[in-house]
């Protein structure tokens, strides 16, 4: 995590320093803001906040919690996209989470801080008060897209009247499920209100799907291909495959092309990792591709899009072979799904 830090006296300051050490043993990354002013007000603070919001996972402060709601009211757009915001009193003996206790991990940092600290997290969403599943939570950490949050909320929601709900799920997911809910494995659906994890292509209807990200898209283009036809063979790889366009978590291509517009501008568009591989890592890839004489010739491997997308999916499975239309080569593989309670 990306974490940023804020404090506005000599004893905040103090926990501050220790708390960024801390957190920066454990492998986060600590934000220094770039503007601050000591004290709970003024120009500095609230550039400094603003610019932490864009670019952290997490804020947090040492202070009133009057003083962060203030900094961060004006910033609140969405629990899927805002970062955790945390307050922690100067004592360090309450820890609260404000904001993304669930999908932006805030509950979870929390309770780190906490037993660092011998404080107390101060865990107000309802779900975590009641020892009940949290599907938002659960999914953020598994990679798995929620395809609609006003079906998350019918979830906790019939959870918290002690209603038992079915979790279908096209891939084994291990360990004990958690109070209220019903594992079915398998395909298929159940009639009535639950939950699917399923990358497949399916009607709006009453069931929360949760589609995993592990589908790996390799690309190969001419020079000069445009957005347009990139995301015309992406598309049509994915629906060819049934599959959710959001089952995608990245692009893989051939190193020569990391300066391709069309490319570039695609990936970014459509919030997608792209990752460029020499010809040598591309000839590495595990699996039967389809070799071409001419594409060797031409940048030093026999196959780009196949290679790639093996390489992009962590040597994973290849699920569909090269498809070429309007001077873009696609194919497909899936990574690894692997699913716990």
């Amino acid at each position: 995590m990306d974490i940023a830090l804020f404090s506005f006296t000599d004893r905040g300051s103090l926990l501050k320093e220790r708390l960024s050490a801390y957190l920066a043993r454990s492998g986060h990354q600590i934000i220094t803001p770039t503007e601050y002013l000591e004290g709970a007000s003024g120009g500095g603070l609230k550039e400094a906040v603003a610019a932490a919001f864009k670019d952290a996972d997490a804020l947090i402060f040492i202070g009133a919690a009057g003083i962060a709601v203030r900094a961060v009211a004006p910033l609140v757009h969405s629990k899927l996209s805002d970062p955790a915001v945390i307050v922690i009193d100067e004592q360090g003996k309450w820890i609260i989470p404000l904001l993304g206790g669930h999908i932006g991990g805030g509950n979870e940092l929390a309770r780190i801080v906490a037993l660092f600290l011998e404080a107390e997290a101060v865990i107000t969403t309802a779900t975590d008060t009641r020892n009940l599943f949290a599907v938002d939570e659960w999914a953020y950490k598994r990679n798995l897209v929620i395809d609609s949050m006003e079906k998350a909320k019918k979830v906790s929601a019939a959870l918290l009247r002690g209603e038992e709900l079915w979790l279908q799920s096209d891939y084994p997911i291990l360990g004990t499920p958690p109070q209220g809910i019903l594992y079915q494995p398998g395909g298929g659906e159940k009639a009535g209100f639950g939950i699917v994890v399923s990358m497949k292509r399916a009607a709006d209807g009453l069931p929360l799907r949760l589609i995993p990200r592990r589908v790996y898209i390799g690309i190969g283009c001419r020079k000069g291909a445009g957005e347009a036809a990139i995301a015309e063979a992406f598309d049509a790889i994915l629906e060819s495959l049934g599959l959710d366009r959001r089952c995608a978590a990245g692009i893989g291509s051939i190193d020569i092309k990391k300066t391709e517009a069309g490319l570039l501008k695609f990936c970014e568009r459509r919030s997608l990792s792209c990752t460029f591989f020499s010809a040598t890592e591309l000839q590495s890839a595990e699996g039967s591709v389809s070799p071409s004489g001419f594409v060797k010739e031409t940048v030093g491997v026999d196959n780009v899009c196949e290679r790639a997308a093996i390489l992009s999916a962590g040597n994973g499975k290849l699920l569909m072979k090269k498809t070429a239309r309007n001077g873009v080569s696609a194919a497909a593989a899936l990574a690894n799904i692997e699913l716990r309670f």
